[in-house]
């Protein structure tokens, strides 16, 4: 009788995997892996004060193998801090995690640690999959089908194959974020050579849609370039103000998953 309850136990939580698998989509990832390690220096640049460094920003892909419903995930953190006298006027102290399942590249957990200026937010979002539930610190949201957080949501861009998007198509990613929904409509604007502190890559140029507002007065105020190869790796983001631009570059780069086939020099 003993032996029969443990075999019903196990089945049922066999059972119970198998109904919660059927609910997860099966997603390739030919872009990254885990152990990659990211390192971007964030700066001002006009034709006034040249390039004038305001922070860094890393992100890593952890070797750690947590797992959520038994399912193992990409550890990914992320953290920005502003340097030098930029620290004097707006202090930004930002860290992000978010664990994203590995087959389905979705997140389960997203953690936010944010520090700017005297703005602070911390936050921690549980991601029910099943039930299409994103639940905050304040707040329990409906959410769509294979929702992303931020963190994630720049992952599974990268695993995208856009090869049929034509120059000027559109694809859309939904993120949570501040108890929201959000539809970003990611713009393709074709094959450029960017050249950076690495040296020159050949890249596919993006613009994400943002939120407009008090920052942004343009949908598109942006432009994302990433290596034309499997990594789909960003390399340099600009985004322009009232004079110059912001503008975040790739400075150091391990643990890729594929040979970086898109640099020239």
């Amino acid at each position: 009788m003993q032996k029969l309850i443990i075999f019903i136990i196990l089945f049922c939580g066999l059972l119970t995997s198998a109904i919660y698998s059927q609910g997860l989509r099966n997603h390739q990832n030919e872009a990254f892996k885990k152990g990659e390690k990211l390192k971007y220096r964030v700066y001002y640049d006009s034709f006034l004060t040249g390039q004038l460094t305001a922070g860094e920003a890393t992100i890593h892909v952890t070797e750690e193998d947590k797992k959520f419903n038994g399912r193992s995930t990409y550890h990914i953190i992320g953290k920005g801090r502003s340097k030098g006298a930029f620290n004097w006027f707006y202090k930004v102290e930002d860290h992000f995690e978010s664990y994203v399942d590995e087959d389905a590249l979705v997140p389960y957990l997203f953690i936010r640690r944010t520090r700017e200026g005297g703005y602070i937010k911390d936050d921690d979002v549980y991601f029910d999959h099943e039930k299409r539930i994103a639940s905050s610190r304040t707040a329990v949201k409906n959410v769509p089908e294979n929702i992303q957080d931020f963190v994630s949501a720049l992952f599974f861009a990268r695993t995208l194959d856009i090869s049929s998007v034509e120059t000027g198509g559109t694809f859309d990613i939904d993120f949570f974020l501040d108890d929201s929904v959000y539809v970003s409509v990611i713009k393709y604007l074709g094959k450029e050579i960017v050249e950076t502190e690495l040296g020159k890559f050949n890249c596919l140029k993006f613009a994400p849609m943002m939120a407009t507002g008090n920052v942004f007065a343009d949908k598109y105020p942006m432009f994302v370039w990433v290596t034309d190869d499997k990594n789909h790796l960003p390399v340099l983001a600009e985004a322009a103000v009232i004079v110059g631009s912001v503008k975040m570059e790739l400075v150091k780069y391990s643990g890729l998953k594929n040979p970086m086939t898109s640099k020239i020099e």
